[in-house]
């Protein structure tokens, strides 16, 4: 009986000390740097589909835009998602010139692609994390290029 009592306290000890390991809820998730390029990939998402009229810069911004989207979900498809959507509210500064509204995108592409580069590597993403930064580079020479063509609009 006392072996009992005793196995009991003990076993009840080594769970309570277990516990403080386990529950650690303020403690950021295991992939930040993911996470930054998701936020960062969003963020130049908004700043950049704002419906331009003229054609050839419309069709860089929507074609930036769709590389991003490209990015986003290779990320969401390596497991690391935050589960926020493309199209949830996003505050952008709506004071900005449409060319510093391309400026801010790019600034925001190169963040996402330090932090995917600069991320753990997980072997089992690791195609899908260069694809996703092969994507954000794209998209980036596209705002280049829609950024000077809009020079002339």
């Amino acid at each position: 009986m006392f072996s009992k009592v005793r196995l009991m306290i003990l076993t009840a000890g080594f769970v309570a000390a277990a516990v403080p390991m386990t529950v650690q809820a303020d403690v950021p998730g295991p992939h930040p740097a993911y996470l930054h390029a998701l936020s960062d990939l969003r963020a130049a998402r908004h700043y950049l589909n704002d419906g331009w009229a003229w054609g050839p810069v419309k069709h860089d911004d929507n074609e930036a835009v769709h590389h991003i989207d490209a990015a986003i979900n290779m990320i969401k498809e390596a497991s690391i998602d935050d589960g926020k959507g493309l199209n949830d509210p996003f505050h952008i500064d709506t004071g900005l010139s449409p060319h510093d509204r391309f400026r801010k995108a790019n600034e925001l592409l190169a963040a996402a692609h330090r932090d995917l580069e600069h991320a753990e590597d997980v072997p089992q993403a690791r195609q899908l994390r260069n694809r996703a930064i092969g994507e954000i580079d794209y998209a980036h020479t596209i705002v280049d290029n829609a950024n000077r063509t809009a020079h002339w609009e």
